[in-house]
């Protein structure tokens, strides 16, 4: 074919082109309105410096063998061939599963790394480990892991909230009001797993901005909702949106607004929720002036504000970012009753909503088939961790912990296996994440780069990147399947994890339940081949594979323009009822409220979190940090990129604030500053803006963990001293507490934290994640110094 190469990403389809030296261009696909700024990362990290070049084991593993060590992340690596690598992974993983069981083994793929569907490296990992009988597992997500363990006690599903959303023509055509708790933030449209073809949400904000469609952003960030829409900025104190639902609620029912004729055919548990609402069992009203005294918003603002939403068909929307704290169900909770109570639940342009501007299928229109995917088997191991215990489950083996109305014990994990993801950037704490990471034997890492994760490891084994391989790829609900073409040759020594894994498979003998006898271009045409026949049988017209190569990408049968969440539900609620215990909408939880967990009653309430203004720890750390999703990247992915390193100050990331708090702390705009807790602390450059409420300052996350090294104070526990580490780099989640949502959820809570900034004196510590860590060759083998 001629023209550029065809491939995509979690940040949407492009083509390559290569030049004559190597180096690579990168264009848009050509039906996207709105391509995303992160594609021009692409171009630079393809061949950036801190690519792994060769296997590498750090030098204390090799020479001294398993086990745990607190020099992990400071030690130099030493390159070997593949073969040794692959032989030592392999004897470990031998050993480990014998001598301890599989339960032994965490599978630590969270995801992430490509949008291609056959070099998935979760799935490839998990496959692989079910192969050799299994391992421990972790459950949801850090993005959602909190409401996709309440929703289901709430709705009956999580899936129907968060995949099958009200659909943005709906909403541009029905929609009078939106009530965008957490706002919609732009930057997050342009991503979601597997990419989308055509980003169509800020066409959806501009038609929603051409109709004059009255938005109300109930966020402490002013550009968590894009310029150009008819907004009303409700500058809440950041944690207390469950407080303002609650007094938009109690206004609701004080002036008779609320629809009880829908409350009662629907939903079960108002009663319940009234009586809180109302001050019934402890005699606090739950008013808009009580909210206003907590949230931070004028009380007649409040009761402004639930006027008007009884009073037009208005769409309450919860951004991810909210179940993200704290306390995180409660919030989703209130969104979910204040919707209810206002009777617009499954009428278009009405109702609730989770996740519109969290991601970009939420409210896309596109198709709702599943594209090709490859089969991880069954896992023989049940032994599991909510994803955001990690950290726990490494210093704790054997403590015990809830989730979800049951008990479970953490296992005793003495070899972690990563491909795909970067725990040093999802996890929170992570100076304690650091040292969880030197309590097993053996920490085996498939990465592109020298990251915080590759370098906390024991063997590293380098991956190809999505431009040095063949695959297929889509989004949930993209309107494209794409071959991705392969447009350049691996860079160093680096192999698929298709390829590593067949090898481990290889040498533990069970090779063939793994590749089945296929290579990976076998694979490819398998999958494509028996999806394919699956849509023929239903009358669908599709392509063979070479055509479908050749051409470089099959448009998808559409799907529907036009839904609205519960539609069925609400036409007929007796034909179609909820997959809850009553069938109906649970505001009152009766299976929540049996668990007794006190951080998460049965219906929801405002509980007081650490991390927020009003506690106690605001005396010594008076500024609310918010550590939101970046701009510039997707998570950690390519921070060494340009757009990623434009925004940068000093190298180091930029951290937002109000110039009333900087004024007060005698910072400038383009200072190195410090941003600190007892946790630790991290460098970033100063940025002033009155775009956000005073007393929050707002840094994300996804610059790459470069802790300012230290001698370990207890490299087996949890014995060093808090606050002692420092990331030059500008990471927030050194300052985020790794705690749980919940005993229901055991989510993340990594949205927020208490801080103080004091600029920094004297020259900024280097940055060392520019570069690979220090590389010598074993004496005899191949590789460089």
């Amino acid at each position: 074919m001629t023209g550029p190469r065809p491939t995509t990403s979690h940040w949407g389809a492009y083509g390559v082109r290569v030049g004559p030296d190597g180096g690579i261009t990168v264009v848009p696909h050509p039906d996207d309105p709105a391509p995303s700024p992160l594609l021009g990362n692409v171009p630079g990290g393809l061949r950036h410096p801190t690519r792994v070049a060769r296997p590498a084991v750090r030098r204390g593993w090799l020479e001294h063998g398993p086990g745990p060590a607190g020099t992990r992340g400071r030690e130099e690596f030493v390159e070997l061939d593949w073969d040794e690598a692959l032989d030592l992974v392999a004897a470990e993983l031998d050993q480990v599963r014998r001598e301890h069981g599989n339960q032994a083994i965490f599978g630590g793929s969270y995801g992430w790394a490509s949008a291609g569907r056959f070099h998935h490296a979760q799935s490839q990992l998990h496959r692989f480990l079910n192969t050799i009988g299994g391992f421990t597992s972790s459950r949801n997500s850090y993005s959602l892991g909190t409401s996709l363990v309440l929703l289901p006690h709430l709705v009956g599903s999580a899936d129907e909230v968060l995949r099958a959303a009200s659909s943005w023509p709906t909403i541009v055509e029905n929609t009078e009001l939106i009530v965008a708790f957490g706002g919609i933030p732009a930057k997050n449209v342009f991503v979601t797993p597997g990419g989308v073809t055509r980003h169509g949400t800020p066409g959806y904000l501009a038609a929603l901005a051409a109709r004059r469609v009255e938005m109300a952003l109930v966020s402490p960030l002013r550009t968590d909702l894009p310029s150009g829409v008819d907004i009303r900025w409700y500058p809440i104190v950041p944690a207390t949106d469950a407080a303002l639902m609650l007094g938009l609620a109690h206004t609701l029912v004080a002036e008779g607004r609320h629809d009880r004729a829908f409350l009662d055919r629907y939903t079960v548990g108002f009663g319940e929720v009234e009586n809180y609402l109302l001050g019934r069992v402890d005699g606090v009203a739950r008013d808009a002036a009580w909210a206003a005294s907590i949230c931070g918003i004028p009380a007649a603002d409040i009761v402004g504000l639930a006027r008007r939403m009884a009073a037009r068909r208005t769409l309450i929307t919860v951004t991810w970012s909210l179940q993200r704290i704290e306390h995180g169900e409660q919030p989703v909770w209130a969104a979910l009753t204040l919707a209810a109570m206002l009777g617009q639940i499954g009428l278009p342009g009405g109702g609730f909503g989770h996740g519109h501007g969290s991601m970009g299928d939420v409210g896309d229109p596109g198709p709702t088939g599943r594209i090709p995917y490859l089969p991880q088997g069954r896992n023989p191991v049940t032994t599991f961790i909510p994803v955001a215990r990690i950290a726990d489950m490494l210093l704790h083996p054997g403590a015990r912990y809830d989730y979800d109305g049951d008990r479970y014990t953490y296992p005793d994990i003495r070899l972690v296996h990563w491909a795909g993801g970067n725990p040093f950037h999802h996890h929170q704490d992570l100076f304690r994440l650091r040292r969880a990471f030197a309590r097993p034997d053996t920490i085996i890492v498939h990465e592109p780069y020298w990251t915080s994760t590759a370098r906390h490891a024991d063997v590293v084994l380098p991956v190809t990147t999505t431009l040095e391989r063949e695959d297929i790829g889509g989004g949930r609900r993209d309107t494209h399947l794409h071959a991705m073409h392969r447009a350049v040759a691996p860079v160093g020594a680096a192999r698929d994890d298709y390829d590593i894994l067949a090898g481990l498979a290889g040498r533990l003998g069970v090779v063939e339940a793994f590749t089945e006898g296929r290579d990976a271009r076998g694979w490819i045409e398998h999958l494509y081949t028996a999806w394919r026949a699956d849509l023929v049988r239903r009358g669908t017209d599709v392509p063979a594979f070479e055509e479908f190569w050749a051409a470089g990408e099959y448009r998808l049968p559409g799907g529907p323009d036009h839904h609205t969440l519960f539609e069925r539900f609400r036409a007929d609620p007796d034909a179609h009822p909820l997959a809850t215990p009553s069938g109906r909408i649970e505001l009152f939880s009766a299976t929540v409220a049996s668990f007794g967990y006190p951080d998460c009653p049965g219906h929801p309430v405002w509980l007081e979190p650490t991390e927020w203004t009003g506690a106690p720890r605001a005396a010594a750390y008076p500024l609310h940090l918010i550590a939101n999703q970046p701009g510039t990247r997707l998570h950690s992915q390519l921070d060494g990129g340009a757009v990623s390193q434009a925004v940068k100050i000093a190298g180091r990331e930029a951290v937002r604030l109000h110039p009333a708090d900087a004024a007060a702390r005698g910072i400038a705009a383009g200072d190195v500053v410090r941003v600190f807790n007892d946790r630790g602390g991290c460098l970033a450059g100063a940025v002033l803006t009155d775009e956000l409420r005073p007393g929050v300052v707002q840094l994300p996350t996804g610059a790459w963990f470069d802790p300012l090294d230290e001698d370990p104070a207890d490299e087996h526990g949890e014995g060093s001293p808090p606050g002692a580490g420092l990331c030059v780099h500008g990471n927030p989640n050194v300052l985020t507490a790794d705690v749980p949502t919940s005993r229901l959820s055991q989510g993340c809570v990594g949205q927020h934290a208490l801080v103080e900034v004091e600029r920094w004196t004297g020259e900024p510590p280097r940055l060392t994640v520019d570069a690979p860590p220090r590389l010598v060759s074993r004496p005899g083998r191949g590789g460089t110094v």
